[in-house]
């Protein structure tokens, strides 16, 4: 059995393919999207229960999730009870719920960016130390030196 296994070799792809995916780009992407998907879920509660019933209240009690349209089918009270019937309905609350959704993450994002932006020239605008210089610059300011004690 170890005989067999030292005659199999991995394709050179698969050294390619580890190289790719340990990348910081790539694991930073993976971890971006798993915390994305993690505030999807935040976000679509915020907006379903907090959100919508609050503006549902504000223009007279309607509630969001059951604002639709039957095209065809039986014309039911929820929305629920209209699918489970089998009827055809545009379904305009969930898109309401939707547009909501992507205006409070398009607003959570940009507030993010402005503060890291906000950060990111901080750092810049902070006086930095100049570098120690080099063997070769103290090389030649001794010259330099040298030269100018030279010609007094």
């Amino acid at each position: 059995m170890a005989d067999i296994k030292s005659r199999v070799h991995a394709p050179g792809w698969v050294g390619e393919f580890r190289a790719f995916i340990m990348r910081g780009n790539v694991v930073d992407l993976a971890v971006g999207v798993i915390i994305g998907a993690a505030f999807t879920s935040i976000v679509n509660s915020l907006v379903k229960d907090i959100f919508n019933p609050i503006i549902g209240l504000l223009i007279g009690g309607i509630d969001f999730s059951n604002l639709f349209v039957t095209l065809k089918g039986p014309h039911l009270a929820t929305l629920a009870e209209a699918q489970k019937a089998g009827a055809v309905t545009i379904n305009i609350g969930l898109f309401v719920n939707a547009v909501i959704q992507f205006l409070i993450v398009g607003l959570v994002i940009f507030w993010t960016v402005k503060a890291l932006t906000r950060m990111h020239v901080r750092e810049d605008a902070a006086p930095a130390e100049p570098p120690a210089p080099t063997k070769t610059e103290l090389l030649l300011e001794q010259i330099r030196d040298e030269l100018a004690a030279r010609k007094v």
